[in-house]
């Protein structure tokens, strides 16, 4: 299985509400969407959910047949990434196949933050290293409670939920995040991600409605240093439960 297997990224990028930091490669998203997430909703069938962005490297789980695949955000094979942390990923993956088996399914892929190494952020973490925040299917995202339901089996942590209602101004989204989050940063927490869901009619001359994903948006704040503690001369691992050393 060369190349990438399934035939495109892991995971895109999400684009930045105005006055978040940005680094090389990303970009703001469109004002319409900054003023759904903050300001005001479009209509009732609006529902704006923001979570915790946690500090990581972005990787996933993907079923092809009955086959796991862990990857690289790039969508590679982690097991062959310069990087040892993927490699340790994947082989955290391979060591308890039936937890994933039973949550995805053919052609699904399960993403996430591996947060064994320090990136930007240092953390003594609560829980494993991964952090599930996506079930996919080629670029469809999973609505969030059914999301919630689908991984229920795999006892998998996620992004602290921390609003769920209509828009939500980043500054009370901030105060709502705190200065270490709800992870374990020992660092300032890095910021929070606006997921915007919308009850859709399934056409135009019917009126039943289903729930989708319309879009995501994120802040980060403006002080954050990506890749950090990576410029170390050797990788600063986190602390998390399991883990027979840490270095905090």
């Amino acid at each position: 299985m060369n190349g990438k297997p399934i035939g495109r990224k892991n995971y895109g990028s999400i684009p930045h509400l105005p006055g978040s930091r940005i680094g090389p490669g990303d970009h703001h998203c469109h004002e319409g969407q900054d003023r759904i997430a903050c300001l005001k909703i479009r209509d009732k069938h609006d529902e704006v959910l923001v979570q915790e962005k946690v500090d990581g490297a972005n990787v996933g789980i993907a079923r092809i047949g009955d086959q796991l695949v862990p990857l690289s955000r790039a969508g590679y094979r982690a097991d062959t990434s310069p990087y040892a942390q993927h490699h340790a990923f994947a082989a955290w993956v391979m060591s308890d196949c039936s937890r994933f088996l039973s949550v995805l399914q053919d052609g699904e892929r399960l993403v996430g933050e591996w947060m064994m190494v320090a990136h930007g952020t240092r953390y003594s973490l609560p829980h494993e290293p991964f952090v599930a925040f996506d079930l996919m299917r080629g670029e469809e995202r999973t609505p969030y409670d059914e999301f919630l339901t689908r991984i229920e089996s795999g006892h998998f942590t996620t992004p602290t939920l921390l609003h769920r209602g209509g828009s939500l101004s980043i500054d009370d989204a901030m105060t709502a995040l705190g200065t270490n989050g709800h992870h374990g940063a020992l660092d300032p927490a890095e910021g929070c991600v606006w997921r915007v869901e919308r009850n859709e009619k399934v056409s135009p001359h019917s009126p039943e409605r289903r729930r989708r994903v319309d879009f995501l948006v994120k802040y980060v704040r403006p002080d954050k240093v990506d890749g950090c503690y990576l410029d170390m001369p050797k990788p600063l691992e986190n602390v998390w439960p399991g883990k027979a050393e840490a270095r905090p």
